[in-house]
């Protein structure tokens, strides 16, 4: 799987991969309803070369970490970033493997849970993120939906719905809200996606 994703971002510009967006108005607008502080806590899973990380310095937070299973994904936004990149926490690993160095009030990820396909590692990522979520915290996430594509990038993927994928992170999360949007890639074509914003329950302990 990384030498997939390091090959790919390695080969492709930003502005050719599918999930390219020149501004991320769903994901930022999920985010600025929670009316964090702007030193709060926030992860990006999968971020690779996403511009989500230019958006959130630009709204002025302070403490950003972006993690992506390719090291050159991240080196793309690092570059591209210059100065600004410093101010950045950048994390290269496998979000199955992952070992949260803080707890986080926000955990964002934006395609890339669909693609763990395995039951296996879908309950690894849930479990890592109950424990990387602070109690109260925020899970934003967004997915292919019922209506989206079967394959991204060569890769098969797991749709969802509201309701399927609110329950993946029961019952450590509850879902507040949900929204289904369409995204057109660079080429023109239509995917459609459903978006979460899941709670971090109090008092549930991850054992």
């Amino acid at each position: 799987m990384k030498e997939h994703w390091e090959k790919l971002f390695s080969s492709k510009s930003t502005t050719e991969l599918s999930w390219y967006q020149p501004y991320p108005v769903v994901s930022m607008s999920f985010i600025e309803s929670l009316d964090l502080p702007l030193d709060a806590a926030i992860i990006d899973v999968g971020g690779g070369d996403s511009l989500l990380v230019d958006a959130l310095l630009e709204k002025g937070f302070t403490n950003i970490y972006v993690l992506d299973i390719s090291a050159a994904a991240l080196e793309n936004a690092k570059s591209r970033l210059g100065v600004r990149a410093l101010g950045v926490h950048w994390i290269v690993s496998d979000i199955t493997e992952f070992i949260p160095p803080v707890q986080f009030d926000c955990w964002h990820d934006r395609a890339a849970f669909h693609f763990l396909t395995d039951p296996a590692q879908v309950q690894k990522y849930t479990r890592i993120a109950a424990g990387a979520v602070k109690p109260g915290g925020q899970l934003i996430i967004g997915t292919f939906s019922e209506e989206g594509p079967i394959r991204c990038s060569g890769l098969e993927i797991r749709q969802y719905n509201a309701g399927s994928l609110c329950s993946c992170f029961q019952p450590f999360f509850s879902c507040d809200t949900s929204l289904q949007v369409n995204h057109y890639t660079p080429s023109g074509a239509e995917q459609n996606f459903i978006f979460c914003s899941l709670s971090r329950e109090k008092g549930d302990d991850i054992k």
